[in-house]
């Protein structure tokens, strides 16, 4: 059963964004999370190269759960794992 959004969780279905602007939209998007907050995504088809994407580009900083795995939907929920702030 899919788990539902949570509060603080932005969600964004792309099967309705041409393909040619999705990673950038999802880029920023993730960037731009609020402290604690998650962004949930929504596609078609297994977001692969995406999840290599952002493993390039983020690293150990992006938290990626699959929520749901298809066959006809994946979702998944990202978070940005920010650095803990250091001493003043």
């Amino acid at each position: 059963m899919p788990q539902t959004a949570r509060p603080s969780e932005c969600v964004i279905d792309v099967r309705d964004i041409e393909p040619r602007f999705r990673h950038q939209i999802i880029a920023r998007l993730f960037e731009n999370l609020a402290p604690e907050a998650t962004l949930q995504l929504i596609a078609d088809h297994p977001p692969k190269p995406l999840r290599h994407q952002f493993e390039l580009r983020y690293g150990e900083r992006c938290s990626w759960i699959y929520l749901e795995e298809g066959p006809d939907v994946w979702r998944v929920r990202l978070e940005y794992l920010r650095a803990p702030a250091g001493p003043d």
